[in-house]
C-alpha cells in the first residue's frame, strides 16, 4: 500500500517540513499504513510563473540551492508550482524561473503546469522534470480527465469538484496517476474559481516586476486586486471550517475509499496557511488517530530545540 502526500511550501514551511520529514522516517510507528511523502510543493519567491495562491517574499540563491540539496538528498522531490494562467512568450525567458530550473535540473524534481506555451518550453529545454496537470485547469468531468491522462502527464490532479462523486471517480483510468486536493477551503462549485487564478497570475506577474523595479518599495496589492479577491474569507478557512464541506475528503475516507479502488496521489493544500494549520493538518491526515497527541508533541519538541517554533 503506497498513500502518497504532497506536502505545501517547501518554502516558507522549509523548517516544519524538514523536521516533519525526519519524524516520519524516525518513528513510522506515528503514522498511518503506507505514508510517504511523495513531494514538497512550491516555489522559491519571488517567482514570475507562480500560480495558484500568491506568494510574496524574496529568497537568494544560497537559500534556493540549501533546500533543494536537503530534501533531495532525502529522496524527496520539489514540485514546482509553475501553474500561473496568464503568461506569455515574453514571459518564458525569465532569468530567475530559468536559474531556479537548472539549479534543480537533476531528474528528480518535478513541476505543476497549466499554460500551454509553459508546458511547451518545458519540454523543450528542461526535460528531465515531470509535469504534473494542475487543478487550475478545471478538470471536473470524466470526459476531461480521461483526456488529459491520455497526455504525457506524470500526475494529473482532479478538480476537487469530483472529491466524492464516486459514480464518475470509479470509472477512470490510470487512477494512481490521478491526484486529490484533500483539503480544498474553497467554496464547492464556486462560480469564480478560475477568474480567481487569473486574478492571482496577474498579481504575481505585477509583483515580480515591481519587486525588479522598486526592491525597497512596498508592493500595493490592492491596485492590482480590482476584483478584490484578497479578501476572500474561503481561502481562509482552517482544518476544522472545512470538515462539512462536501469535496472534503477525510483521513479514514483515504484509507477506507479511495485506496481501496487504486487512487494513492492526495495534496494537501497550505502555502498561504499558518504553521499551525498546516502542522495540525498533517497530523489529521496522517499520523494514527490514537499517535496523534505524541506525533504532535514530539514535532513540537524537534522544533523547540532547533529554534524553527515560530508560528508565523
Amino acid at each position: 500500500m503506497r498513500v502518497r502526500f504532497h506536502l505545501p511550501d517547501f518554502s516558507g514551511n522549509f523548517k516544519l517540513n524538514l523536521l516533519f520529514a525526519d519524524l516520519l522516517k524516525n518513528h513510522p510507528e506515528y503514522f498511518r499504513e503506507g505514508v510517504e511523502i511523495a513531494s514538497f510543493y512550491g516555489v522559491f519567491p519571488p517567482c514570475l510563473w507562480n500560480g495558484g495562491r500568491p506568494q510574496g517574499g524574496m529568497t537568494d540563491k544560497n537559500f534556493i540551492k540549501s533546500v533543494i540539496k536537503i530534501f533531495n538528498e532525502r529522496g524527496i522531490p520539489l514540485r514546482f508550482t509553475f501553474t500561473n494562467p496568464v503568461l506569455e512568450k515574453k514571459h518564458l525567458s525569465d532569468e530567475r524561473c530559468n536559474m531556479i530550473l537548472n539549479l534543480a535540473n537533476n531528474g528528480l524534481n518535478e513541476a505543476i503546469v497549466v499554460s500551454e506555451c509553459l508546458e511547451n518550453y518545458l519540454r523543450r529545454n528542461f526535460p528531465k522534470y515531470k509535469l504534473t496537470s494542475s487543478t487550475c485547469k478545471r478538470l471536473d468531468s470524466a470526459e476531461a480527465l480521461t483526456a488529459e491522462l491520455e497526455k504525457d502527464y506524470h500526475i494529473v490532479v482532479v478538480d476537487y469538484d469530483l472529491n466524492n462523486k464516486f459514480d464518475i471517480l470509479e470509472k477512470l483510468p490510470r487512477k494512481k496517476d490521478l491526484e486529490f486536493l484533500v483539503n480544498a477551503c474553497c467554496q464547492p462549485e464556486c462560480p469564480v474559481r478560475a477568474r480567481h487564478y487569473e486574478s492571482i497570475g496577474q498579481q504575481q506577474i505585477a509583483f515580480c516586476e515591481h519587486i525588479k523595479r522598486h526592491p525597497n518599495v512596498p508592493f500595493d496589492h490592492a491596485a492590482h486586486d480590482p476584483e478584490n479577491f484578497r479578501s476572500c474569507q474561503f481561502a481562509k478557512r482552517g482544518l476544522f471550517q472545512i470538515r462539512d464541506l462536501k469535496t472534503h475528503i477525510s483521513p479514514d475516507d483515504i484509507w477506507e475509499k479511495y485506496v481501496p479502488m487504486g487512487f494513492e496521489q492526495f495534496k494537501i493544500e497550505g502555502r498561504t496557511a499558518g504553521k499551525v494549520n498546516v502542522l495540525e493538518t498533517y497530523m489529521y491526515y496522517m499520523a494514527k488517530p490514537e499517535c496523534r497527541d505524541e506525533a504532535r508533541f514530539t514535532l513540537l519538541t524537534m522544533m523547540e530545540k532547533t529554534g524553527a517554533m515560530q508560528f508565523t
